[in-house]
């Protein structure tokens, strides 16, 4: 068994969203979020592929899911990046918050309600406030 799993070694995880209009979407992550796009597929266009630094994620125009995922985008400095984000006009729900389990994390939102949990480590004290859920 172990030599079967040692064959099969994940590489990556890459999330693909639904989204309503890619166009749209294309342009909310370039311009508002930051990302790259890498490709787009399609003719019309109906799947993309975006990605910053080390994250990748692919977009598909209504078909592939549902509107509401929630993701978790670990960062080297998440009040730099919400910085960023209020200059670029980014949804935020949360800024950035101290929470028990260690981590300073902001939550981010896309045009169809998909979630961004972006978040840095932190040793200080937990700021009591709850992480924004609706």
């Amino acid at each position: 068994m172990n030599d079967i799993i040692k064959e099969n070694k994940f590489d990556c995880i890459i999330p693909v969203l639904n989204v309503k209009n890619i166009a749209e979407s294309l342009k909310y992550y370039q311009h508002v979020l930051g990302f790259k796009k890498d490709w787009d597929w399609g003719e019309p266009v109906s799947f993309a592929s975006v990605s910053r630094d080390g994250v990748a994620i692919f977009l598909c125009e209504d078909a592939q899911g549902q509107s509401g995922m929630w993701m978790s985008i670990f960062i080297n400095n998440v009040d730099d990046l919400y910085e960023e984000y209020k200059a670029s006009g980014a949804k935020v729900l949360q800024p950035p918050t101290n929470f028990p389990w260690g981590m300073r994390e902001m939550n981010v939102e896309d045009l169809d309600g998909h979630r961004f949990r972006m978040g840095s480590d932190t040793t200080e004290p937990s700021a009591g406030i709850p992480l924004h859920q609706s």
